[in-house]
């Protein structure tokens, strides 16, 4: 599968605006997978080196007055897979892979549950069928899906498929969506055990649009 992994060679540290605010530029974590806009910091160049190297998201506290790894206390960290700069070169765009949630409180963005593009759910399945794969916990459908092999899983979408295609003619729009969602989560186990994800399939979409 092709994943993103951290890069920082995109970002042109020269053009990166510090006199503009003092020093500090704002940095926006987005989940890498999702889309969700996680949190809100800002980063000095120490805190922007800092994060470069240890691949772990660090802004410099305001209130703290200090540089500051996020998760330090909580074990909550931010792994980096791609930082870069606005046109303006005074905002950071980061990239990360969240380890737990992100805010204080327990929610997984800063800004609430609730933030998650409609379609972001679909990346967060593929990353759990992936982990079902590698980890092959007992008791779960989707490991079972795995150990029968995958001309057993093709022959589960095939099902899906014409259960899809009959509820679209003969059914209505709960029974559509139901066997829609069935066959959806189907394929990803198919194409993970192939060694592929939902975002190779993307990419294939966009070279076709493109």
């Amino acid at each position: 599968m092709s994943e993103t992994v951290s890069n920082f060679d995109s970002l042109d540290l020269s053009q990166i605006d510090w006199e503009k605010s003092d020093g500090l530029v704002p940095a926006i974590v987005q989940h890498w997978l999702t889309g969700e806009v996680l949190m809100l910091g800002y980063m000095d160049a120490k805190a922007l080196a800092l994060t470069q190297t240890s691949s772990k998201v660090t802004f410099y506290s305001r209130s703290k007055q200090r540089l500051w790894t996020k998760g330090e206390s909580s074990g909550h960290v931010l792994h980096v897979k791609s930082i870069r700069a606005d046109c303006d070169g005074d905002t950071l765009l980061v990239l990360a892979d969240p380890h737990g949630p992100t805010c204080h409180l327990g929610t997984r963005s800063c800004f609430g549950n609730e933030v998650r593009p409609p379609l972001g759910f679909l990346a967060q399945l593929d990353a759990l069928v992936e982990s079902r794969k590698r980890e092959l916990p007992q008791d779960s459908y989707t490991t079972k899906l795995f150990e029968g092999g995958t001309r057993r899983i093709a022959q589960k979408v095939g099902e899906e498929g014409v259960e899809t295609a009959l509820a679209a003619v003969a059914q209505g729009d709960d029974e559509l969506l139901g066997e829609a969602a069935d066959l959806v989560f189907h394929l990803t186990v198919l194409l993970r055990a192939r060694g592929f994800g939902l975002a190779d399939v993307a990419q294939v979409l966009v070279e076709r649009h493109g």
